[in-house]
């Protein structure tokens, strides 16, 4: 006499041992885009994208900064955001407790990012804010290249 398993029975089978596999496959898959980083430098490339994976988490989202373990200064209205290489220098080379992010983004990125915050949070107009990768080219220390621009990451 032969036993037929039932339908039901060989589901609840193959579910409770392959099951495991499958959640182990998924999570071993690689992440899907977009990439925070690719070791060394950022991936993004527009100013909104590059502010939120890099300066709102100490500036926060709406620039007004936070207090707590440290100070972390609003650019929300901030005054100095008018003079374009204040904020070159303090995104390239860091001051005190900001790191220089200038060896993880390229000219480009830098100018990005400084032409967004100078226009979202220091009220200048979108002519007036912009900021050339020239410009951030011109402020780097000679000895202190820039990395080149992320060529597969797409705008974020």
């Amino acid at each position: 006499m032969t036993r037929t398993r039932t339908p039901s029975r060989a589901g609840a089978l193959a579910t409770l041992l392959l099951g495991p596999v499958a959640a182990l496959a998924q999570a071993m898959a690689p992440a899907a885009e977009p990439r925070f980083s690719s070791g060394w430098r950022f991936e993004q490339r527009s100013g909104p994208a590059i502010y939120g994976a890099l300066c709102a988490a100490c500036h926060m989202p709406d620039g007004r900064g936070a207090k707590g373990a440290a100070a972390y200064p609003a650019l929300q209205g901030n005054p100095r955001l008018a003079a374009t290489p204040y904020l070159l220098h303090m995104v390239v080379n860091g001051n005190r407790a900001m790191p220089g992010f200038g060896s993880q983004l390229s000219d480009e990125q830098v100018a990005a990012v400084a032409s967004h915050v100078r226009q979202r949070f220091g009220g200048l107009s979108e002519a007036a804010a912009r900021v050339t990768p020239d410009e951030v080219h011109a402020l780097r220390p000679a000895s202190a290249a820039a990395p080149a621009p992320p060529a597969s990451a797409a705008a974020h």
